[in-house]
This record gives C-alpha cells, sequence and structure tokens, in this order.
C-alpha cells in the first residue's frame, strides 16, 4: 500500500512536466520560464518533506497517507482550468508539489515494520514507487492525445481510490514510539544530528540526480537529440524505470555490504557517464548506454542512501530524518533543471550541466567512502 501510494501521488506530482513543451508553445514560454514551471513541484514537495515527515511521527501513516493522497486530488484537477495562465501554472504548480511529500510518509511506515537486517531491501522496494515519474513521463502524453484533460482526470480518480483504500488498508507498527514533544523541537532535534546532513549531500546528489533527470530529460532529448514529444517521453521513463529497478538492488546490496560502500560505488559511476554524456555522443548506442549506466548508478545510490539512514537514526526519529534528508534530495532535484535551461540558453550546450552533475557525484563518492563507511550498524 505504501509503495502504490507512493507511486501514484509520484505520478500527480510529475503531471507537468511531460506535457511542458505543450505548455512552452502555448504559453510562448522561454527555455528558463520552461524550466521554471517543472521545478516549482520538485522545490515544493521537497521543503513539505521536512513537516510531513515530523508529522508522521506524530500522528502515523494511518492518518497521513490518506489524508496527502486526498488533497493532491484538488491541485491535479485544477490544472484543468490553469493551462492558458503561465501565472496560474505557477500557483497549481506550487499546490502539486504536495504529491511529492507522501516519501516522508512511507519510509518511516516501512521501516517501523522490518528488522535491521532486511530494512534496506523493504525500503529499497518501497523506492520503487519513485516510478510514478515514469508512469506520468510514458503515459500522460499518451493519454494527453485523447484529451487535454483526460491525464489530470485519470490520475484524480486513482487518487480518490487510493485515499479511500488506505483509510482501510494503511496500518502502523502498534508499538511504534509516539513522540510527545512539540513539531519544532523534533525538527532540531533531528537538525543538530552531523548524520543528517552527512545523508542529505549523498541523497542530493543521488535521488536529486534522479528528479532532475526525471523532470528534465524530455526537455534535453527534444532539444538536442530532436525528438518527437512522446519519443522523448517515452526515453525519458525508460530512464526512470531503469532508476526504479535499480533502487531495491541498492538496497539489498546494503543488507550484504556496507551502504556507504554501495553508495561510493554508485556514484562513481554515475559520475563516470556523466563526463561521457557531456562530450555529446550519438544517441544510439552511446548517449542511450551512457544515460541508462547513469540511471542504474543514481538509482544504486537512492536506495543505499536510505538503507544508511535506517541503520544510524534511532526509530522516532526516522520521520524527521527522512522528512530533512528527503527535502535536500528533492532540492538537489530543483536546482539542476533550472542550470540546464540557463546554460543551453546562454551557450547552447548542454555538457557544462554534465560536467557539474560529475563533479558532484565524484565529491559524493569520495565523501561516502572516505567518512561514512566509517558509521557502525545499529
Amino acid at each position: 500500500m505504501a509503495t502504490i501510494g507512493f507511486g501514484l501521488t509520484f505520478w500527480a506530482w510529475n503531471l507537468i512536466a511531460p506535457l511542458s513543451a505543450d505548455y512552452k508553445e502555448r504559453l510562448g514560454l522561454s527555455s528558463f520560464e520552461q524550466s521554471l514551471l517543472v521545478a516549482v513541484p520538485v522545490l515544493v514537495g521537497s521543503l513539505g518533506r521536512i513537516p510531513v515527515g515530523a508529522l508522521t511521527d506524530k500522528y502515523g501513516a494511518r492518518r497521513m497517507f490518506p489524508l496527502i493522497s486526498a488533497l493532491t486530488i484538488l491541485p491535479v484537477l485544477l490544472l484543468i482550468p490553469a493551462r492558458d495562465s503561465y501565472g496560474a501554472m505557477l500557483v497549481v504548480g506550487f499546490l502539486l508539489g504536495l504529491g511529492g511529500t507522501t516519501f516522508a510518509i512511507g519510509i518511516p511506515l516501512v521501516n517501523s515494520w522490518f528488522p535491521p537486517a532486511r530494512r534496506g531491501l523493504a525500503l529499497g522496494v518501497f523506492g520503487m514507487g519513485m516510478g510514478g515519474v515514469a508512469l506520468s513521463g510514458y503515459f500522460t502524453p499518451r493519454i494527453a492525445k485523447h484529451g487535454d484533460n483526460l491525464p489530470f482526470l485519470v490520475v484524480a480518480a486513482a487518487l480518490v481510490v487510493y485515499s479511500v483504500l488506505a483509510a482501510f488498508l494503511v496500518s502502523d507498527r502498534p508499538d511504534r514510539q509516539v513522540p510527545t514533544d512539540s513539531l519544532a523541537h523534533r525538527l532540531g532535534s533531528a537538525g543538530r544530528l552531523r548524520v543528517t546532513w552527512e545523508l542529505s549531500a549523498l541523497y542530493a546528489i543521488g535521488f536529486g540526480g534522479i528528479v532532475a533527470f526525471g523532470v528534465y530529460l524530455p526537455t534535453y532529448l527534444k532539444t538536442w537529440y530532436e525528438l518527437s514529444p512522446t519519443d522523448a517521453g517515452t526515453k525519458a521513463a525508460g530512464f526512470a524505470l531503469v532508476t526504479v529497478l535499480f533502487r531495491p538492488i541498492g538496497g539489498w546490496l546494503s543488507d550484504r555490504i556496507h551502504p556507504a560502500l554501495v553508495t561510493a560505488a554508485a556514484l562513481g559511476l554515475a559520475a563516470l557517464m556523466a563526463i561521457l554524456q557531456a562530450f555529446d555522443p550519438e544517441l544510439a548506442p552511446g548517449g542511450t548506454i551512457a544515460l541508462l549506466c547513469m540511471a542504474a548508478g543514481l538509482g544504486t545510490a537512492s536506495g543505499s542512501v536510505f538503507a544508511l539512514v535506517s541503520q544510524v537514526t534511532p526509530q522516532a526519529k526516522v520521520g524527521s530524518v527522512t522528512g530533512i534528508v528527503g527535502a535536500m534530495g528533492g532540492l538537489g532535484g530543483f536546482v539542476p533543471p533550472l542550470v540546464m535551461g540557463a546554460i543551453y540558453s546562454t551557450k547552447g550546450s548542454y555538457s557544462i550541466g554534465f560536467m557539474l552533475l560529475s563533479d558532484l557525484a565524484l565529491a559524493g563518492c569520495v565523501y561516502a567512502y572516505g567518512r561514512m563507511r566509517n558509521l557502525q550498524r545499529d
């Protein structure tokens, strides 16, 4: 139930990106304005994980999952009347960010039900719900061919069904620890942990890279390789699918090897592939291989980082720490689309952006191996 809810709300969270080329043409947007429209839900969904994670510690996923899923229905439906106004789309995109907060609900829920030796794989399976981005990239433009408003109606209907089912089927662990202190105190306590910010930095690179490519890859493929919107969306969905499949692999490996070593190896692979893509290889086969291998590395890293979270964080603080780490991961996805759009607008090339990604991934690789591998299992 957690994985399904995560997937559906992530589909809703990513509804604008697959249709961004259509919005650009209809509203006459620049590359930067298009990137901003795509990035706003990412920013809000990322920051929203901080309070939602802390509220999940307090009230439990049994209340929070159906509530957030139901509230996400409103901005999904508001995309219909807002489609002809850039200002209205930005406002609705802000509200749509709510769909990106469910990550901070599912992590503490799943974490509480599994013993430490199995949490890596369990959290990796839950993390496959980020495949909602892939579902959105593949199905949203295809559904839109049968009616401009149909994608929003389909997703809204799915969220209605899930909200009702979640109210009956999602259950918290009976003996879970319920914090008695205030929301501000819990967030402050989690924020004072050094490991919170170390994990945040690593997750900002791993998951941030996934989010950034999820929302911007269709634009990149359409602009640089001159693909049709449908072909670009299909290939971007393939990238997202690989990240989804490798996330549980990252968790599974972390149950057997120290997750910091898994993270270092995965980010090293992503750095190498980003360097290759910076040289603008032909899409078939060089570009395709580089992008898919990069997806495998980022997906593995996003799974291993949260295996590390589950090992070094007290159970009562998992929601609060998850909220902060998840927020930083989402923020890691907010900046690159804006940077890529701005660089292309001024330089007419994406190579600088890929080299910046390789630098960040390499820095994460070195830090994970040099510092995080010394953290002991709980």
